[in-house]
């Protein structure tokens, strides 16, 4: 996969991953990727991430269901971030259960409003 020669991975190897919806361009969530990551889910065509906290790498939808299948991967003029376009199966690509990461709004003076709602109950998929 010579095109991942082009991409600038950062001191900790990793490169940011915006995940877009492939039909409505809705971005669902920001993650992150190693080398080894980007070929996985080239080869599996289920987006694949480096979990920064726990260190090791995650299938999105292992734990909830709520997989990723790739559509496309696009990375950017400077080859310093990755667009994945996916299929959300299952609705929400949030752990806290939203259909996308980005659903607090900020407005004018910095007030905050919570848009849609959860598709499902974290603490019931993730037995917390």
């Amino acid at each position: 996969m010579k095109f991942i020669s082009k991409l600038k991975f950062d001191a900790n190897g990793l490169i940011p991953a915006v995940v877009q919806d492939h039909k409505d361009n809705v971005v669902l969530m920001v993650a992150y990727m190693n080398k080894e990551a980007v070929k996985r889910t080239l080869k599996t065509k289920k987006a694949t991430f480096w979990s920064r906290s726990r260190q090791k790498f995650w299938v999105k939808g292992e734990s909830s269901g709520n997989v990723q299948k790739v559509k496309k991967l696009f990375y950017d003029c400077d080859g310093d971030c990755l667009l994945v376009q996916v299929e959300q199966v299952g609705g929400a690509a949030c752990h806290t259960g939203f259909r996308s990461c980005f659903f607090t709004e900020v407005g004018p003076g910095g007030k905050t409003k919570i848009k849609g709602k959860p598709l499902f109950d974290p603490n019931k998929v993730y037995n917390k």
